[in-house]
């Protein structure tokens, strides 16, 4: 069975996989990558498809598409299959009160995709919860629990899982407080949402108001009658430094263990792409969202070939502006911002 990407993947472009297998249960998504394995198959795994850009070629190989569903809750920990979706988890952990989780309201995605990422939103990451993973060892033909401690997570959307296709996540078990009063607050925009402090705590529940109507501002909520959600959220990883070049000394800056983090948003608006940027680019079916600068959109239409171009575009103004090359966050396949500009574009893309 035949399935196009545009209907697997939240930006809506790509060509079609050569094989489709849905794995309802986990014992059928280990029983499907061991299959694809056996017989040399190339394999693409994926739950929402919120973090992958795929090229207009497709992929030649078995796309597995994991709806594993089980969620359950013994005490304080928390056992999740890579299917669920994300907010869904949020949602029960809370009702069942237990906090932690509700400033990673609204993410896009299924659970499996967490910790790959180490996703993190306004103070919180996946790691802070995390106590293991279970995963299916592609190399040994095992099932095997890896450890919070032993995954690698550095800062936000690192983790040995990341670019790694050894692994295949399975479950997640989560350790959460009971308590319906969230952490310290550590992020400023949801402390000034919130009406508190730096540091003070708020209810679960108002955090989690809180955080759904920041992601709603910012088009990060998944709609699809808003094309400034067809996307795959934030595009480029927010750039760290050793040295903090001499063009971006305006530029806000944060510590981090490599250097000095710098904000990809801010360098995109500052180097002359405004949210909305691309009408008129190109056909105008890819733009930055029209609500913040860090998304690349699909306006309906768009191939992959315009996504990586506009992207490309996009790369190349922040370096000319700031002697800053970004990276892109999402993963890509069969296809890069190193792509031949499509005939069509040519000129099109310069400036």
């Amino acid at each position: 069975m035949r399935k196009s990407f545009t209907e697997l993947t939240t930006i809506r472009v790509g060509g079609e996989a050569a094989d489709y297998v849905v794995a309802e249960t986990t014992s059928e998504l280990v029983d499907a990558v061991a299959q694809a394995d056996a017989t040399g198959t190339p394999l693409v795994v994926l739950g929402e498809g919120s973090n992958l850009v795929v090229g207009d070629a497709g992929f030649d190989g078995v796309a597995i598409h994991v709806k594993s569903s089980g969620l359950d809750i013994d005490g304080e920990m928390v056992h999740v299959d890579a299917g669920v979706h994300w907010d869904d988890v949020v949602v029960t952990t809370l009702e069942a009160g237990l906090g932690g989780l509700e400033p990673l309201s609204g993410i896009p995605g299924s659970a499996g995709g967490t910790p790959i990422q180490n996703v993190g939103a306004y103070g919180a990451l996946t790691s802070q919860f995390l106590d293991h993973v279970t995963v299916y060892d592609r190399k040994i033909g095992e099932v095997v629990d890896i450890a919070a401690a032993d995954c690698g997570f550095g800062v936000h959307r690192t983790s040995m899982f990341k670019r790694n296709n050894r692994y295949v996540v399975l479950r997640l078990h989560f350790r959460l407080a009971r308590t319906t009063v969230s952490r310290p607050v550590a992020y400023a925009a949801l402390a000034d949402h919130l009406g508190v402090a730096m540091g003070d705590t708020a209810p679960v529940t108002r955090v989690r108001e809180a955080v759904l109507a920041l992601r709603r501002q910012r088009g990060m909520l998944l709609d699809e009658t808003d094309h400034d959600t067809w996307s795959v959220g934030s595009f480029f990883l927010n750039p760290v430094v050793p040295q903090v070049p001499e063009k971006a000394k305006g530029c806000p800056a944060y510590p981090d263990d490599g250097g000095t983090k710098l904000p990809a948003a801010w360098l995109i608006q500052h180097a002359g792409f405004p949210p909305g940027y691309g009408a008129d680019w190109g056909r105008g079916r890819v733009r930055l969202s029209t609500k913040h600068s860090l998304a690349v959109t699909n306006r309906g239409g768009a191939t992959a070939a315009e996504v990586m171009a506009f992207a490309a575009h996009i790369r190349a103004g922040v370096q000319r502006a700031f002697d800053i090359r970004l990276e892109p966050e999402c993963d890509l396949l069969n296809c890069s911002l190193d792509d031949p500009v499509p005939a069509w574009l040519t000129g099109a893309t310069t400036g």
